[in-house]
């Protein structure tokens, strides 16, 4: 099965509304969707009995870890949206930790992360900009802007490209990393294909190994990716509704 990196099968759904959309990227999208929302009505349901599990144990860790982190971060007044940090880290990584799986290769028309399509991160990071940009301007109005001003007038213009690369950094950043490890798997597999012989060396051999330790370097990255994405959201967050003092 030919397989290549960047591209994608497309759809041509309403070109002068949506151009062309990358099928694989939204089947994978909507199927982790299911997945996760299988996952927590599971997790909800296990909630019904008063014995305490390792997975629940392990959620409820992680939950209480983003809520310290937030609550540290922006204030007393973050609890209210960790529900929405957490749904940032676990449907991200969830999107990340697709890649780890071999799905193309089993011929299904989905695979690969969603997150190592730009597009994808892109969507992610507007979203969070847009967010914290209403939520800045329902608690200041339009003092949530005077920072732009600061320290000094003449500095406007490059604190509003500071400002607006925030969704690019966001995007780029989680975008390249998936995409990286993806590229470092498909760099060894072309290699364990092509029967590369150096000497009495088979590299083609030798490298059969190597997608071990890259898949399980790719559920790292994910998972670290996925902090790094939830982190900065909440420090953005915070910078945005900081009040003066």
């Amino acid at each position: 099965m030919h397989e290549s990196i960047g591209e994608h099968p497309t759809w041509h759904l309403f070109p002068g509304l949506f151009g062309t959309i990358h099928a694989d990227t939204v089947i994978t999208t909507w199927v982790a969707m299911v997945l996760a929302l299988a996952f927590f009505w599971w997790l909800g349901r296990s909630y019904r009995s008063n014995v305490v599990d390792k997975t629940q144990a392990t959620f409820e860790g992680i939950v209480s870890f983003l809520s310290d982190l937030a609550v540290g971060t922006i204030g007393p007044g973050a609890e209210r949206y960790v529900p929405i940090f957490v749904g940032i880290f676990f449907f991200v990584w969830i999107l990340n930790e697709f890649g780890v799986l071999f799905l193309k290769a089993l011929g299904l028309p989905f695979g690969g992360s969603p997150t190592a399509d730009l597009n994808t991160t892109a969507a992610f990071a507007i979203t969070v900009f847009v967010g914290i940009q209403y939520l800045a301007i329902r608690k200041n109005g339009i003092r949530a802007y005077a920072h732009l001003f600061k320290p000094y007038v003449w500095l406007f213009p490059i604190n509003l490209i500071e400002e607006l690369a925030r969704p690019v950094v966001l995007a780029m950043r989680l975008a390249f990393n998936i995409l990286a490890g993806e590229l470092l798997l498909f760099v060894v597999a072309t290699i364990i294909v092509a029967n590369v012989q150096v000497g009495p060396l088979n590299i083609s051999i030798i490298s059969a190994i190597a997608p071990i330790g890259i898949e399980f370097f790719n559920f790292l990255i994910g998972t670290i990716q996925a902090f790094v994405f939830t982190l900065l959201s909440i420090v953005y967050l915070s910078l945005a509704t900081a009040e003066e003092h």
